[in-house]
């Protein structure tokens, strides 16, 4: 990192390229996993939801413990690029197994759907382990809380901007080559930029080997003490407004491009184009909230977030195909995601245990992840089961996602601002002691 005149550190120009290549390349990977695995199923197996939020389920337990294990590892050698190397490496081939299945017979639904659900598992295990406990560390590393703002807005723009690049581009590859081409591309794009990545990248200067004398498991479980919590109680109600927001999230996004193609009628290509207008004109919120997030102005940019969040998901919800109506939406419910996204990530890496970052990381992806990715689809199923439109897709019958999701995801929103403001007491509380 550079100092300036004033004495606030800069993360270097090499590091930021890093952050921009390495970090858009993990999220374009996430982002065809989360995006078009869901439409993947529909189109190869059946419009079945249950698969989906199996998937989703099973997936993001992969990715909890993955991070929680390699986290544990990275800390106690001091070292991240290992992990990175093998985790992209690794990423990227199982992303290419992923495509594979296509070829399975689907005569057994139920044979299908573990076979995917498994597939889909270990490409999330070793995805966590090269961007979860891997790079998300090594950028705590690179950085303080003087510059985590512009880190904060780096990597919630990340996933906006991948997503508008999977949606519209992945999109028409996928009605061009079909998905079996689409998905052998993009795991050997993420593999490759793993590899060029590290060979690039040096570690923090401040990180030094964390460990345990008791041994490995020890310390790998040493994490689930609730001590930790309880003498950083806002560092657990940041983790709280982290899983409150993308439970509510993930009603919808697991079943978005669900929605829109069976739902509203989109094909692949408009689908994307759609949401890659609004999330584009999204992203820009980040660059206000820099600043905020730079002076301590988290709970301000959460509110502002969480109120965007539920106007743009009504206006969805309301608008149809309505293009009108339906990219406004977009734009709001896109800022209110990439300015909750962009300040708890900030927001939490300032308050992580220094010797134990990568440890932490597993923490956040149990908040993050694991609890919003198991309840949220879950419950999307059984709306979806009980109020969703029935398709049939080819000789398949079975429910298509209606706008009730992005209603329920709307007023339960609201209940993001109840651990926003019992973070601000326990910062202040912190700050008086």
């Amino acid at each position: 990192m550079k100092k300036t005149k004033d004495n606030v550190s800069k993360i270097s120009s090499r590091n930021l390229i890093l952050i921009w290549v390495l970090g858009m390349a993990g999220q374009l990977c996430w982002n065809v996993e989360n995006q078009w695995f869901n439409t993947f199923i529909y189109a190869k197996i059946g419009p079945y939801p249950w698969i989906i939020s199996g998937m989703t389920a099973c997936s993001a337990a992969a990715t909890a413990f993955s991070t929680f294990l390699f986290g544990t590892a990275s800390d106690r050698m001091g070292r991240r690029r290992p992990f990175i190397f093998w985790g992209y490496l690794l990423w990227g081939l199982f992303t290419v197994g992923f495509g594979a299945s296509e070829f399975l017979p689907t005569n057994s639904i139920m044979a299908a759907a573990v076979a995917v659900i498994a597939m889909d598992a270990m490409m999330s295990f070793f995805g966590s382990m090269g961007n979860d406990a891997g790079f998300n560390s090594w950028t705590t590393d690179i950085t303080n809380d003087r510059n985590r703002g512009q880190l904060g807005a780096i990597t919630a723009a990340q996933p906006v901007l991948a997503t508008i690049i999977g949606t519209v581009g992945s999109g028409l590859l996928i009605e061009t080559f079909g998905y079996f081409t689409f998905f052998i591309s993009m795991g050997i794009f993420v593999a490759i930029i793993g590899l060029i990545g590290v060979c690039f990248m040096k570690e923090g200067e401040n990180l030094v080997p964390a460990k345990d004398e008791k041994g490995f498991w020890h310390q790998f479980l040493s994490v689930f003490n609730f001590k930790t919590f309880a003498e950083n109680r806002e560092l657990f109600w940041v983790f709280m407004i982290m899983t409150v927001y993308f439970i509510c999230f993930n009603f919808y996004f697991a079943h978005i491009g669900n929605y829109f193609i069976y739902t509203l009628g989109y094909d692949e290509g408009m689908a994307g184009i759609l949401q890659g207008v609004g999330l584009g004109l999204a992203v820009l919120s980040t660059i206000p909230a820099i600043k905020l997030i730079n002076t301590g102005k988290h709970a301000l940019a959460i509110t502002i977030g969480t109120v965007s969040s539920i106007i743009g998901l009504l206006i969805v919800a309301v608008g149809g195909s309505n293009v009108i109506l339906l990219i406004p939406g977009i734009i709001l419910a896109g800022m209110g995601y990439v300015l909750i996204l962009q300040t708890t990530t900030a927001w939490a890496k300032n308050l992580y245990p220094e010797n134990n970052r990568g440890q932490f990381e597993g923490v956040r992806i149990v908040f993050f992840v694991l609890i919003p990715m198991v309840v949220g689809p879950s419950v999307a199923t059984a709306v979806i089961s009980r109020f969703g439109i029935p398709v049939v897709i080819d000789g398949e019958a079975g429910m298509a996602p209606s706008a009730i999701l992005f209603v329920l995801a709307a007023v339960i929103s609201v209940l993001t601002l109840i651990p926003t403001w019992m973070a601000v007491k326990a910062k202040k509380a912190k700050a008086a002691e």
